[in-house]
């Protein structure tokens, strides 16, 4: 198997055929859905997909001391407590900007005044269709925090290379939260040099 498309490789190309689909279970955030499907080979079999109904939003804010924030909050599905970016879930009609300024406020109470679009995520391709994106918040000016009825969270400020080591160390292990931090430190990296 070559690890270099050739040039003549056609990146649209979609070796899966669908036979139907089928919606199993749907919620106000996710529909599931099973598809009977015909794979790359030839076979028959199913695919199950996992929609969401919200983009996926983190926000790696940093003050101008190089601080950021982290939000901790004990994650039902994985039964653990994370420390995480502030993040959250956009309407998919929605403007991100929108939605992540939103999500800011909500768990940090910060508003900033420069936005930079750093990342565009797919975090578990396999399975799901979610789309997400990060965005570094600068200029940062304190306010109310606003959490939504299913949060519990406490925030944590610490140096940005901080937070890079722990998600370095895995001990920050959401796929947006490392991504995130990673990224923003390579631009604010890449604007010193």
């Amino acid at each position: 198997m070559s690890h270099i498309p050739s040039p003549d490789f056609d990146a649209t190309h979609n070796p899966w055929q669908t036979l139907s689909s089928e919606i199993t279970y749907q919620n106000p955030w996710i529909s599931v859905r099973e598809d009977q499907v015909v794979n790359p080979k030839g076979g028959r079999g199913i695919y199950g997909v996992v929609s969401m109904k919200n983009k996926a939003l983190g926000i790696v804010p940093v003050d101008a001391d190089g601080n950021t924030w982290l939000v901790g909050q004990y994650r039902y599905a994985l039964n653990e407590y994370s420390w995480e970016i502030p993040m959250g879930g956009g309407p998919i009609e929605l403007d991100i900007l929108e939605s992540a300024q939103r999500e800011l406020k909500e768990e940090t109470g910060f508003t900033a005044r420069r936005w930079t679009n750093i990342a565009r995520l797919h975090t578990s391709n396999s399975v799901t269709d979610e789309e997400g994106f990060v965005f570094l918040a600068e200029e940062l000016e304190a306010g109310e925090v606003e959490p939504e009825e299913t949060e519990d969270l406490r925030l944590w400020k610490l140096p940005l290379a901080e937070a890079v080591a722990m998600a370095m160390d895995n001990r920050i292990t959401d796929a947006i939260s490392v991504a995130g931090l990673l990224k923003a430190e390579r631009v604010l990296n890449s604007r010193q040099g």
